[in-house]
């Protein structure tokens, strides 16, 4: 639909309906008609007939003027005082937010049910937008009672004119104000509210009311006062004795009068009167907005020239009377240069006003019209549409349903074709599928048996997996373990072969097991933290080792040891296997990475988070009759999350006995030792003593061979070294050994596929290559060989 960018701007007054039609060139205002249709009689006459006469005065602007409804739009005015204005500043709150907020003010503000009225909002100029919230804004609320909106559309719709914009004439003042005077303020984006610019008072003076408006372009504050020039009339009635129709005479005439004075006389009171009403809301609008400063005053209304008017309000108000001689940004030739528009242009300031607000060219875009007839008048405009699709799909449906019928016109039952029907293919159709269903049926419960076969099969084999699993899991614990080199694992080496401190053995305590039905809950911050402590020690971080110990609940969580571990932990069910034992090899001749905890990390842990492991696949080597071994990686057999849990930071000095003493070789210097020769292995016990290698009071390194004063060796019964105690623990999922089999193979496949992937992209690279080098160095082996010696070779 194209843009309607013209506007008729209505205002029904008391006493004539003022008509302005604008459209936009080129950015610019034009007024291209206006129409001044003045009642017989006042509406708010005794004796006049207010609907007889709007319509007949609507009915005589018909005659003139013509409303395309595709062309022009429609806006008029009603009394401010049959409506309401209230202006507020919400709370900082979500743009979003803030249609809920309006609505419950409205429901404070206005003194009647939101059922019972009409109403609209708009969010002025000012305040600011941060992240969202909207922070010292003011909204304008403006309602109408549903009565008074439609028996002002009343006349309207007998004279079948369809109205856009229903706007009350104190916002239809302030658009025109805002727009067409006070052009010299700043831009929207620059307004502070803190230094507002200076505010002017609009005096919008009626037949029966005034409209009183503040504004200074952004914010605007109005009443209606309930005085007018109907009200100089009646005074004159009043003191003079006269009729209403020659006190009117007499009010437009007073300076030819033949008493002038007495006409002035008899009108103070209304002039005090208003000039009172004046001061005293602009005394309270200085109340409630105290940095408001105001400049002068306003004048529109015919009321305005009774003579002697404007002199009065400057003298008593103490502003400047601002004189409104022209509209300065509306142009139009053919209507500014009329007489009849001249005479009558400060009457059309609320005109002007509405043709803004249909033109989108005002600052405030509310309407009071209601929303039922928005919704009628958009359901009509679309039903023609609407009817149009409706009778294309009918037509649509409509062939589809007889291309249909023909086809199934030949399907169906009763068709006969060369003499037959459908019937006779229909039973051999039957006999078929009978055939199909029994051999589905029997194939299915071939599937079922062999599906059974395959869980007797699994059953049976995985239970062999099964038995040997905890058997390579302790092959796996045992092969990790470190060994010194030269010396066969599990043989007994003597402490003057090898000093304990030099053994790079572990003495294993226990080795537990438990079972969680989900391994998350054993893999906990902590645990993580210990695992990530884990994996930058092999990396090669430098880092000090914290000293926890079995009895400290407050163990620390590192956040870099816990992005170390990596994002992905153990799922499903598991064991946690835990080991505590302790080592020897504490030598302080050993440099840091090789004693202590670094001992069990780069040995033990290393082993089980990156080693591997052979183990039989289940079949011999017919040559040697040998079962035949395959390497599986630790977390190939489902060793997973190695990590120190406690330990005992420094090692600490234990006495150790000597395996190798009966109690009967004991020294006598040494007989307080006596007491642990039934200790098993070479555990131990905590010394107060800080030297390493004393025995009694003896200072023998343990492995040394020491002599007494006739040159015979001295056997000792203990000895002292340096023992670190250690927990450990990692996860285990159970991975039997036919899965693993065939997760080993399929890594194997993969593993050839890439290598044959990269063999043919680097023998392509090299062709490549090879190509270019020629194509670089044929043409000067061409160059440099003598034709005649081609020739010569060619023969």
């Amino acid at each position: 639909m194209a843009k309607i960018n013209r506007c008729w701007g209505i205002d029904i007054g008391q006493c004539a309906i003022k008509a302005l039609r604008c459209t936009v060139e080129d950015g610019q205002v034009v007024a291209d008609a206006f129409d001044y249709i003045e009642y017989p009689k006042i509406l708010s006459q005794p004796e006049a007939e207010p609907e007889q006469l709007i319509r007949d005065a609507l009915e005589t602007f018909l005659s003139r003027n013509k409303i395309s409804r595709k062309e022009d739009k429609v806006a008029i005015s009603v009394p401010g005082q049959s409506g309401l204005a209230k202006f507020f500043k919400p709370p900082p709150v979500d743009t979003k937010k803030l249609p809920a907020i309006v609505q419950f003010e409205a429901r404070q503000q206005i003194p009647f049910p939101l059922e019972e009225v009409i109403w609209d909002f708009e969010r002025l100029v000012g305040g600011e937008e941060i992240d969202g919230f909207l922070i010292d804004a003011e909204v304008g609320l403006f309602a109408m009672k549903r009565d008074q909106v439609h028996r002002s559309l009343k006349p309207f719709d007998k004279a079948d004119i369809q109205l856009d914009i229903v706007q009350l004439a104190p916002m239809a003042i302030y658009n025109f104000v805002s727009h067409d005077i006070l052009t010299e303020g700043p831009d929207e984006d620059l307004f502070d509210p803190d230094d507002p610019p200076e505010s002017i008072v609009v005096l919008a003076m009626g037949t029966d009311s005034t409209d009183l408006v503040i504004t200074n372009g952004f914010r605007m504050w109005q009443r209606s006062i309930p005085l007018g020039g109907n009200h100089f009339t009646k005074q004159l009635t009043k003191e003079l004795k006269l009729t209403f129709a020659k006190a009117e005479h007499l009010k437009r005439n007073a300076r030819q009068a033949e008493d002038p004075k007495t006409v002035f006389q008899a009108m103070r009171p209304i002039f005090n009167d208003l000039v009172t009403e004046v001061q005293r809301s602009i005394g309270f609008f200085q109340g409630i907005d105290r940095k408001a400063t105001i400049k002068g005053v306003v004048l529109l209304g015919n009321t305005v020239k009774l003579p002697g008017l404007q002199q009065y309000i400057a003298k008593n108000l103490g502003y400047d009377v601002i004189e409104f001689e022209r509209f300065n940004e509306l142009s139009g030739p053919s209507v500014l240069s009329s007489p009849q528009f001249a005479e009558n242009s400060m009457a059309f300031g609320v005109s002007y006003g509405l043709c803004l607000q249909g033109l989108g060219k005002a600052r405030l875009s509310t309407s009071l019209l209601p929303r039922e007839i928005l919704t009628k008048r958009i359901i009509k405009a679309k039903k023609p549409w609407a009817v149009a699709s409706l009778a294309a799909l009918m037509l649509a449906c409509s062939f589809n349903f007889f291309f249909h019928y023909n086809v199934w016109s030949k399907v169906k039952p009763d068709y006969e074709q060369d003499g037959e029907t459908w019937s006779g293919p229909e039973e051999k159709v039957k006999i078929v599928k009978k055939t199909s269903d029994g051999h589905h049926a029997e194939h299915k419960d071939k599937e079922a048996q062999l599906t059974f076969i395959k869980e007797i099969g699994e059953e049976v084999v995985g239970a062999g997996d099964r038995r040997i699993l905890w058997l390579e899991l302790m092959r796996a614990i045992n092969q990790s373990l470190p060994w010194p080199e030269g010396i066969e694992r599990g043989a007994y080496v003597d402490y003057k072969t090898l000093p304990m401190d030099q053994r790079p053995v572990f003495y294993i305590d226990y080795v537990e097991s438990e079972y969680f039905p989900t391994l998350e809950s054993w893999y906990t911050d902590i645990v993580k933290s210990k695992y990530g402590e884990l994996k930058r020690h092999l990396r090669g971080d430098t880092i000090e080792d914290p000293v926890a110990t079995e009895g400290d609940a407050n163990v620390t969580v590192s956040a870099e040891d816990v992005a170390a571990a990596g994002s992905e932990g153990p799922t499903g069910p598991g064991w946690v296997i835990e080991l505590k034992g302790y080592h020897y090899y504490n030598n302080r001749s050993l440099i840091r990475n090789e004693r202590g905890a670094n001992h069990v990390r780069f040995s033990f842990l290393k082993e089980l988070e990156e080693g591997t492991i052979e183990l039989p696949d289940g079949t011999m080597n017919p040559e040697d009759n040998t079962p035949n071994l395959v390497t599986f990686t630790m977390k190939e057999l489902g060793i997973q999350f190695p990590l120190l849990l406690f330990d005992d930071g420094e090692p600490q000095t234990v006495t150790v006995p000597n395996p190798d003493v009966s109690p009967a070789q004991a020294q006598p210097g040494a007989g307080n030792m006596m007491s642990m020769q039934g200790m098993e292995g070479f555990g131990g016990e905590d010394d107060e003593g800080d030297d390493p290698y004393s025995s009694g009071t003896s200072q023998i390194v343990p492995g040394a061979v020491p002599t007494e004063g006739d040159g015979e060796p001295t056997v000792l019964a203990s000895f002292q070294v340096r023992r670190y105690s250690f927990t450990i623990q990692f996860c285990w999922q159970e991975i039997r050994l036919r899965d693993r089999l065939i997760a080993l193979e399929e890594r194997k496949a993969k593993e050839a596929e890439e290598a044959a992937a990269k063999a043919e992209a680097e023998a392509a690279a090299k062709a490549a290559e090879a190509t270019a080098v020629g194509e670089d160095t044929e043409p000067a082996d061409a160059a440099a060989v003598p034709e005649g010696a081609v020739e010569a070779g060619n023969e």
